[in-house]
Order: structure tokens, then sequence, then C-alpha cells
């Protein structure tokens, strides 16, 4: 295969295959903030777990508040915006790995705001229920369910989008879960998520 023709393969998805191994050397959780970042800021194809060449189209205003959590010690993986408009109304949202520290400065954010952070510890099964996005009265997104890599299905889907030492290293991480309570509230979170772990 030329190389002309390596840079510019697309998998089934349409992500660049060239962006894609990138994240084949990533092997820490800055190093794949960092990977996420660049995709935010639309200098990358490739983002594991998310199967399409960029993100959709609500993450853009919020694309660059995202992309500065993923260069201060997180990566992360979902995401809204505050909301409230017809049928629909949605909780501000960010969900991310991390290290111990940003988990506890986070937990911290917590119990001194109005915001609610749900940490699970690493390798911890966990299933609660928390309504972030409602659709016509009908509950369209939850949050609390742990979603760390502990089980085999899930290391093998991390190992095979990035690298079997990533998928090791988000199996032993922290994943927190970050939301405003005040529906369609959008001004607030990710700001507030940044000085937490800023001062941390």
């Amino acid at each position: 295969m030329s190389e002309a023709r390596f840079t510019t393969e697309r998998d089934s998805f349409g992500r660049l295959l060239a962006d894609r191994e990138v994240w084949r050397q990533a092997s820490t959780i800055p190093a794949a903030g960092e990977l996420t970042a660049r995709w935010l800021e639309g200098n990358s194809q490739y983002q594991p777990g998310v199967f399409a060449p960029g993100f959709d189209e609500e993450t853009a205003a919020i694309a660059g508040e995202l992309a500065r959590l993923n260069r201060n010690g997180l990566f992360t993986k979902e995401s809204q915006p505050g909301v409230q408009a017809g049928g629909l109304a949605q909780r501000a949202y960010v969900t991310a790995f991390c290290g111990p520290e940003a988990a506890t400065a986070l937990l911290a954010l917590s119990a001194r705001t109005g915001l609610v952070t749900v940490v699970h510890d690493p390798g911890e099964a966990s299933s609660v229920s928390i309504p972030v996005t409602v659709q016509d009265d009908d509950v369209a997104t939850l949050l609390g369910s742990s979603e760390g890599p502990v089980g085999e299905d899930q290391l093998r889907d991390w190992a095979a989008e990035t690298n079997e030492t990533l998928a090791l290293v988000l199996a032993d991480a922290w994943y927190v879960e970050i939301f405003d309570p005040v529906w369609g509230r959008n001004d607030v979170l990710l700001a507030a998520v940044l000085e937490a772990l800023q001062a941390a």
C-alpha cells in the first residue's frame, strides 16, 4: 500500500485510518486526552468509540471547552449541553476517565456547588439511573452506570479501538459523571469543572 493511499484511507464509519494510528501509541490518560482535544478542535477524524469521523452538531457549541478539559487531566467520553426547547429538556453533563487526583477534585466540586459528581472507583460496577435527557416526556438518556471497561468485552473493544496498554489503563482508571441538575442551563458546568481541575 502506498503512503499516499494510507493517509486517505477510511474505515467503514468514515474515520481516517491515519488518525487511528496515533491512538495505537497513546498509553496514558493525558495522551488520550490530548488526542481527544485534537479531535474536538477538528484536527483529527478518529475518536475511539465514536463511529463517525466527527462529533454531532450539538457538541459544536461546547467543543472548545471540552478540549480544555481533555488537556487538564480528563479523557472525556460523553457530554451534552443543557437545552430546553419544545419537547426536549437536557441537563448539561460530561463523563470522563481520570486519575484519583482529578476524581477527588471533582467530588469536592460537587460538595461546594450545586453541580453533581458521581465517582466510580476503578473496576466498580454500578447502576444508578439519573435522567439527563427527556424527549416528549420520555427519558432518553441516563447517567449513573459505571462505564469503565471492566469486562472482557469492554477491554477487547477498547484495545481494538486504541491499544491494549490504554485499555488496561482505562480499566484501572476512575470514571466520573458530572452534571448540572438545572435543566437547560449551559453556562456553568464546563467552566466549573475546568476550574476544579486546574486548582487540583
